[in-house]
């Protein structure tokens, strides 16, 4: 069963971290793959590509088939020295109504991008271009940040960084984010009220 639109705009409020934290600490990927612009969201089903490193022709297969909402997910292999993805690509995506992309690589035209407001997640910026050559695979299970990833997932990130939702567990990852989210603003009352987060936490006077 594909998440709501009203599913997808809650976990994006909520955010990658309390996500990651409320179903079990698990999903996060690494740290490496941060979005372009500080300020992008998302919230969206992944459509998973496989493709080899510096040769962008699956891309172009991948955005024949995506559909509006979806979230590109890229597996370039952590490849540094090319920017399978730039201005061009991310008009395309625009135009057909994509969430987003997430690359375990480079992009380029940076700047472009980030003024597009098409949110981008990446490894970092290569100027260098690509081949069209080599067809990978798209809609497959790909590792991307050393989280397993397979169509349909849903994929949420912020600053904070990217965390994957098995697509079965949508309704207790919220369930347990809107949890969490309340004992949070509960520790914040209570300190507010003076209380410490030793306190509040159960460790006051323990020392290491």
């Amino acid at each position: 069963m594909s998440a709501t639109i009203e599913q997808l705009d809650r976990l994006k409020v909520l955010g990658a971290a309390t996500v990651y934290e409320a179903q079990g600490a698990f999903g996060a990927f690494d740290n490496g793959i941060k979005p372009l612009d500080p300020k992008s969201r998302i919230a969206g089903p992944a459509f998973t590509v496989d493709m080899r490193p510096a040769d962008n022709l699956t891309i172009h297969i991948a955005l024949e088939t995506a559909k509006p909402g979806d979230i590109l997910i890229i597996d370039a292999k952590g490849f540094m020295e090319a920017g399978p993805w730039g201005d061009i690509l991310t008009l395309q995506a625009m135009e057909m109504g994509l969430g987003g992309l997430v690359i375990d690589g480079c992009v380029r035209d940076g700047n472009d991008v980030v003024e597009s407001g098409f949110p981008v997640f990446c490894r970092g910026l290569s100027i260098k271009g690509t081949e069209k050559k080599a067809l990978g695979k798209i809609e497959v299970p790909i590792v991307i940040g050393g989280v397993s990833v397979c169509p349909g997932d849903i994929i949420v990130g912020d600053r904070d960084g990217l965390v994957s939702i098995p697509k079965d567990s949508v309704v207790s990852a919220i369930a347990a984010s809107e949890v969490r989210m309340q004992q949070e603003e509960e520790m914040r009352r209570a300190i507010r009220a003076g209380s410490t987060t030793s306190q509040l936490l159960g460790v006051s006077g323990k020392h290491t």
